[in-house]
């Protein structure tokens, strides 16, 4: 792998400060045997992300039975997942292809932006799924008035905005800082923790900012999403009928699910300890919630989810 550093060198009293032009991500460089093979397996998944979830907007979009704000969320959802993908794994595809990781600072600074947004509307996005479940299942009688569609297209919206001037800000705040020394990124993109590692003097302020928007964006929503369901499960458990009770829970467990794997993920990669933070691993973490959990998510929702597999059979029959 090349290692090309472009630099300006700015002669600043009698110390020499390095302004970084670009970063080399290294991606899987360290396994250069089976860099094909990676290749083909991300580019199986990125198109099985594309498709399940794009098939999912569809049925959601034509089929009548899916016309309910459960499913209004869940077309969000996986509209949101393509987006969250597509900002990682086309660029990781063309690393492994060129064998480069080369990647300007605007670029970079564009690839954080974008993924903290796109991650940031999926918590928010999740805590209004299991809010919708809560109502459904608690307070079914006035579901329909509460979760109207307006509501919905509401609630949707501030999933996607609320956090982007946050983002813009942090992205901001993080790029602002002197870059010197090493350019090389131990990641596949650009993530906070190894992009301020590379980071000259002191990064204290941008770690409590991190640890700060990660608390409103993961753990807050988080904890709404536990009490949501502590007390869709008190209400569940009251039902006499059994079969109303599997019935429920069926229509919670695949969000659930979803929650644990993502939010679990999330929390050790932005909330850990920086001394804790091995790069290896931190690597790994971010390729289940970057790419595995994605992948996941429309599996879970479709297997588990009586519904979708009758549309998707009916559409099947169609067809």
């Amino acid at each position: 792998l090349p290692y090309l550093q472009m630099e300006n060198r700015l002669n600043t009293g009698n110390s020499n400060f390095t302004a970084m032009m670009e970063f080399v991500l290294l991606g899987f460089s360290d396994i250069p045997n089976i860099q094909w093979i990676l290749f083909g397996i991300f580019l199986v998944i990125y198109l099985t992300i594309l498709i399940c979830n794009s098939i999912i907007i569809l049925i959601t979009k034509i089929e009548p039975a899916l016309q309910t704000p459960m499913y209004f969320f869940l077309s969000n959802f996986s509209f949101l997942e393509i987006c969250y993908v597509t900002v990682t794994i086309p660029r990781m595809l063309m690393d492994l292809v060129t064998q480069k990781g080369n990647i300007s600072l605007l670029a970079c600074a564009t690839q954080m932006c974008f993924v903290l947004m796109f991650g940031g509307s999926e918590c928010l996005l999740l805590t209004v799924m299991a809010y919708d479940r809560y109502v459904a299942i608690c307070n079914p009688l006035h579901y329909p008035l509460v979760m109207n569609h307006k509501v919905c297209v509401q609630l949707v919206t501030a999933s996607w905005v609320s956090g982007v001037p946050v983002v813009i800000g942090q992205t901001c705040q993080i790029f602002s800082l002197p870059f010197c020394g090493s350019n090389t990124i131990n990641h596949f993109f650009c993530d906070i923790p190894p992009v301020l590692k590379l980071a000259c003097g002191d990064t204290f302020v941008n770690e409590i900012a991190v640890y700060v928007v990660a608390v409103v964006f993961i753990m807050v929503p988080f904890l709404l999403i536990v009490v949501s369901y502590a007390k869709i499960i008190s209400s569940i458990l009251k039902l006499s009928s059994a079969r109303g009770r599997a019935k429920a829970f069926s229509t919670c467990s695949s969000h659930l699910i979803v929650v644990v794997l993502f939010y679990g993920t999330a929390t050790i990669t932005y909330l850990r300890p920086k001394p804790n933070q091995s790069e290896g691993i931190g690597k790994l973490i971010s390729l289940f919630y970057t790419v595995l959990i994605p992948t996941l998510n429309p599996i879970i929702y479709t297997l588990r989810n009586k519904d979708i597999m009758t549309a998707l059979k009916k559409l099947a029959t169609k067809l």
